[in-house]
């Protein structure tokens, strides 16, 4: 009797049934297939974020952008008089000063506000700015103190959202007391457009480079020294910083909020964190910055020198989301070889269609911890998505591979793969060290379980001793 011919597909069928070669092959070309839904689920992942940051920037517009303070700033004209043909020619300068002394002492009072499902943090501040401007010394500028215009003197605090500002601000000077008015002289390099991670990688405040109050003062010539205080109630959101415009500055700041960031270019020299606030102490001298206490015109810039702090989330989902989404490979590649091993030890057959639902299925894990994280957290959202995905895996595992024994084992190895990775997540500083030992124990339990596997008669007897799982 003539036998019939078998088909391409039969052969190709076979051949993934029969032959372990093939069946590792194949495994691994479905790894690098469903890696491109792990693509695809990573570029979701900023796309929410990008969200996030829209959040951000729309809350900031209405309430106020992240707050700069730049100031106190006392600017003082005078004219150069030259003779040219017989003629005078009066060139007007503007000779910046900075004071001697700037201690700011500040409240930071926290709330926080919501668009749509994102948490925006931003905040209200009491600031209290005390200090000393020295005596104005025109000796380097000008060999004409005649010409010295005392009575346009500006005095000038930097702030890059106006919106911000909560009530009158009045400036003490000497023994008089000014209110002062909106807008910074343009003769001013207050640089307060910021780049504030906040809004997105190098996405770039759009704030004008010249915002604040300033004010008309009223300096006698024969002045030695001049103290000064201002209040200040300003709002902004998540972030606060100041510019060290004093030679000596000494800033100290409270809040009730218990997670804070600190940021730029000085760490505080004392701070304070518990679950009630935080308190936090710097002290800045001129010698740390790239500008002097006085220069005239756009000579320098006040600006590289910030510091201060930012009220930081301490749950970043998104951030947690991309860094579990890496080790997406490493679960589909344990899992993959763990049925691997079972039809190898246990004489099951599981066919490439089941390999790749298992795939499909671990790849869904991420879009439903994505979803779940930012709706109660990502500690909670992990071990719901863990649970489900444990939960069908384990079911498809006895349906499949008909066994209750090795269904429990099943069981066993997602819910320990899993909780390996939550471990890895939440330990940052030491993630890579605890998962490359984690990996060669895995590598030792495969070497172990094929120690006694005849892989050139595998298709006709393993010889295993008691080899089954």
């Amino acid at each position: 009797m003539e036998q019939k011919q078998e088909t391409a597909f039969e052969k190709i069928n076979n051949a993934i049934k029969n032959s372990v070669s093939v069946k590792l092959l194949s495994i691994g070309f479905l790894i690098a297939i469903l890696l491109i839904p792990q693509s695809m689920i990573k570029s979701l992942i900023h796309d929410r974020e990008a969200n996030q940051f829209m959040a951000v920037k729309e809350v900031s517009e209405s309430w106020a952008a992240p707050l700069e303070l730049t100031g106190p700033v006392l600017t003082v004209p005078f004219e150069i008089v030259e003779l040219f043909e017989d003629k005078k020619i009066r060139t007007k300068k503007y000779a910046h000063f900075l004071p001697e002394e700037l201690t700011i002492d500040g409240q930071l009072n926290p709330e926080t506000r919501k668009r749509g499902i994102y948490e925006v943090i931003v905040y209200a501040t009491d600031l209290k700015l005390n200090g000393s401007f020295n005596t104005l010394d025109f000796e380097q500028f000008t060999n004409q103190p005649e010409n010295i215009l005392w009575d346009e003197a500006v005095l000038s605090i930097g702030i890059p959202d106006m919106r911000g500002i909560q009530s009158d601000i009045k400036f003490q000077l000497g023994q008089e007391t000014y209110r002062m008015e909106s807008g910074v002289p343009n003769y001013l390099n207050l640089d307060l457009a910021q780049t504030n991670p906040d809004f997105g990688i190098g996405a770039v405040r759009d704030l004008q480079s010249q915002t604040g109050v300033n004010t008309r003062v009223f300096i006698d010539k024969d002045t030695k020294a001049m103290d000064f205080s201002v209040d200040l109630d300003i709002r902004g959101t998540k972030t606060l910083l100041f510019n060290p415009v004093g030679k000596t500055t000494k800033v100290k700041i409270a809040s009730s909020w218990p997670h804070p960031s600190f940021t730029g270019q000085f760490l505080p020299d004392t701070h304070k964190v518990t679950a009630s606030g935080f308190n936090a102490e710097w002290s800045v001298f001129d010698l740390n910055r790239n500008y002097p206490q006085q220069w005239v015109g756009r000579a320098h810039r006040i600006n590289a020198a910030d510091f201060g702090v930012n009220l930081y989330q301490p749950v970043d989902n998104y951030q947690q989301n991309t860094r579990s989404a890496k080790y997406a490979v490493l679960i589909l590649f344990l899992t993959f070889i763990s049925f691997f091993f079972m039809e190898i030890l246990n004489k099951k057959k599981i066919h490439p269609i089941q390999y790749i639902l298992v795939g499909l299925t671990l790849t869904i894990f991420y879009t439903l911890l994505l979803s779940l994280s930012e709706l109660i957290g990502f500690s909670s959202a992990y071990w719901v998505a863990a649970g489900i995905v444990i939960t069908m895996l384990t079911l498809y595992s006895l349906s499949i591979l008909k066994s209750k024994k090795l269904a429990g084992f099943m069981l066993f190895f997602f819910s320990l793969i899993y909780t390996f990775i939550f471990i890895i997540l939440r330990m940052e500083d030491f993630s890579l060290l605890v998962g490359s030992f984690g990996l060669l124990v895995v590598l030792s339990i495969c070497m172990y379980l094929s120690r006694k596997v005849d892989w050139y008669n595998i298709s006709n007897k393993v010889k295993l001793n008691n080899a089954s799982i």
